[in-house]
């Protein structure tokens, strides 16, 4: 039987492919908890220091695998609740409050689940000829795992209320214009310059990288007087470390650092 998700390891990078081209990498709940399974024996294995995630075939997620879930939704609020929409909430929360940084490489079709996940990554880059769409609202429902509250965190309220109430399709321009996604490549070059910039994120200190998340995921809902106390508190647990020593000391005798993630 083939994976739903394949795994590799690249060096310091981990790379997740969602495996389901046949089904345009829908996020039944299988892939949803490999996905969650999968990060959390990445969080376990020192040697890897970030992830990418990309789609096998044509599409990177066409959403949520609305057959499997049919029956869930069919069942009532309670049981879609539990089955259908927690779990895809576990798996984006997981993303988005990961401790390494986590990019999505964005190869095809990103529509409802799919784009939701792209809203939960650190980074994303999207091929020339990604397309996008929120698409629920075509099929009677709203976002069911984050997209209501995140892509309003992710492009602004206005711009992602109109996307969310159309279910329109836009491309990467779009993507790139509004904030959803960092960079555009060529299709070739997508997955290739998703690992490079993984792998010189994988070369920074990994402390402070999980530190540097935690302050940005942490602050966004908060105050900005809490948000610097957030932000003095991550800093106060990396200028122990062996590594903020070691970067600043490198400055100064003009070398590179050698971080040992400590």
């Amino acid at each position: 039987m083939t994976e739903v998700l394949s795994a590799a390891i690249k060096g310091q990078v981990a790379l997740l492919t969602l495996n389901r081209p046949e089904k345009l990498n829908a996020l039944d709940n299988g892939l949803l908890a490999a996905i969650v399974a999968a990060l959390d024996d990445i969080e376990l294995n020192p040697a890897v220091h970030a992830v990418v995630i990309t789609g096998a075939g044509r599409a990177f997620s066409a959403g949520a695998d609305i057959a499997a879930f049919r029956r869930h939704v069919e069942a009532g609020p309670a049981e879609a609740v539990a089955c259908f929409m927690r779990p895809g909430h576990q798996m984006t929360r997981r993303v988005e409050s990961f401790p390494k940084p986590i990019i999505a490489a964005v190869n095809g079709l990103a529509f409802g689940g799919g784009c939701e996940l792209v809203e939960s990554t650190h980074i994303a880059l999207a091929a020339d000829t990604a397309v996008f769409s929120k698409a629920e609202i075509n099929i009677g429902i709203i976002p069911t795992f984050g997209g209501t509250q995140r892509l309003p965190r992710n492009i602004g309220r206005k711009a992602a209320t109109e996307l969310i109430l159309t279910g329109r399709r836009f491309d990467a321009a779009e993507a790139l214009r509004l904030g959803l996604v960092n960079r555009i490549l060529p299709a070739p070059d997508l997955l290739d310059a998703a690992l490079s910039l993984a792998a010189d994120l994988a070369a920074k200190p990994s402390l402070t990288l999980a530190a540097a998340l935690s302050a940005i995921h942490r602050g966004l809902d908060a105050s900005i007087d809490d948000g610097l106390a957030i932000e003095e508190a991550a800093f106060a647990r990396i200028v122990p470390t062996q590594d903020a020593r070691e970067g600043i000391v490198a400055f100064l005798e003009k070398r590179l650092p050698s971080y040992q993630g400590r």
